[in-house]
């Protein structure tokens, strides 16, 4: 297999959102997210964004656009715009989840599981995570790593 792009990731993931612009500033205020890249279009519409969390990964925050001639983007929605369903949980690592969790839930964040560590065994690992919700509604899970399995 080729290697990813120079300055990528293998996997990064896209999340939609119906005020993009709004969710790019929650997300580094209350998630510790930078700015690599965003892309203002016209009536201040995000066309591209590229967040990174400690510098590595990248997170691409879309804007709803139903009416997009892209077939893939046309099919983005907002919790918002789904009676709050979700397809999936995005997951990213912190270094203290106990203060990670008191800082997102004071930028407004959603707590639905409060920090609980969670032991897999001695041949496994262990890892402290809480689980929010974002204002419009997406599912996250942030995991501070205990414990790596034996080599």
């Amino acid at each position: 297999m080729k290697p990813a792009p120079k300055d990528w990731p293998r996997f990064s993931s896209a999340v939609c959102y119906r005020d993009a612009a709004a969710a790019i500033d929650w997300l580094c205020d209350a998630f510790g997210f930078e700015i690599r890249l965003k892309v203002v279009g016209e009536g201040g519409r995000i066309e591209h964004s590229e967040l990174t969390c400690g510098g590595e990964g990248i997170l691409m925050v879309a804007q709803e656009q139903p009416d997009s001639e892209r077939r893939a983007r046309a099919l983005l929605r907002s919790p918002q715009s789904l009676a709050g369903a979700n397809t999936q949980a995005i997951m990213f690592f912190v270094d203290d989840a106990d203060a990670h969790c008191v800082h997102a839930g004071a930028r407004g964040a959603r707590i639905i599981d409060q920090p609980e560590t969670h032991d897999h065994g001695a041949e496994y690992w262990a890892d402290r995570s809480y689980s929010a919700l974002d204002p419009e509604g997406h599912l996250w899970w942030m995991v501070q790593r205990l414990r790596n399995p034996p080599a």
